[in-house]
């Protein structure tokens, strides 16, 4: 193996935008985006992750650190995956993205079954003619 073939992926990075979490951390995304809008701390929360953006990894870290202590508040399996989560590159784009979804909906809201956006809805036309 040549050194160009070993540092090839060496700086590779994630794609931009939200991260894609798995369905135990969407869970726990939305059980604390609900808390943060409950108690009316949207604002003041989407500061503090627009701010901490670049340091999302550094967090990450750190709840793996503490989890020793914050264990005695939650439960570890939690915690572990809220940090896996944060390890991700998009995830900040991801909390910020719920926070303000649980905001429009409200925080007691049920959460609706995914509707199609207009775009899809267009490509699923019932006709059998072909589109120009």
């Amino acid at each position: 193996m040549s050194l160009r073939d070993q540092f090839r992926n060496a700086f590779a990075v994630d794609k931009p935008g939200a991260a894609e979490p798995n369905e135990r951390q969407a869970e726990i995304c939305d059980v604390v985006c609900r808390a943060v809008v409950r108690r009316g701390m949207l604002v003041p929360a989407l500061m503090a992750l627009e701010m901490s953006r670049p340091l999302n990894f550094v967090a990450s870290q750190a709840l793996h650190f503490f989890h020793p202590i914050i264990s005695v508040i939650l439960d570890g399996p939690t915690i572990e995956e809220f940090a896996t989560f944060l390890e991700q590159r998009g995830s900040v784009e991801y909390l910020c993205q719920r926070l303000e979804h649980w905001d429009r909906v409200g925080p007691d809201a049920e959460e609706p079954e995914p509707t199609l956006s207009p775009e899809e809805t267009q490509d699923q036309s019932t006709d059998d003619e072909p589109r120009p």
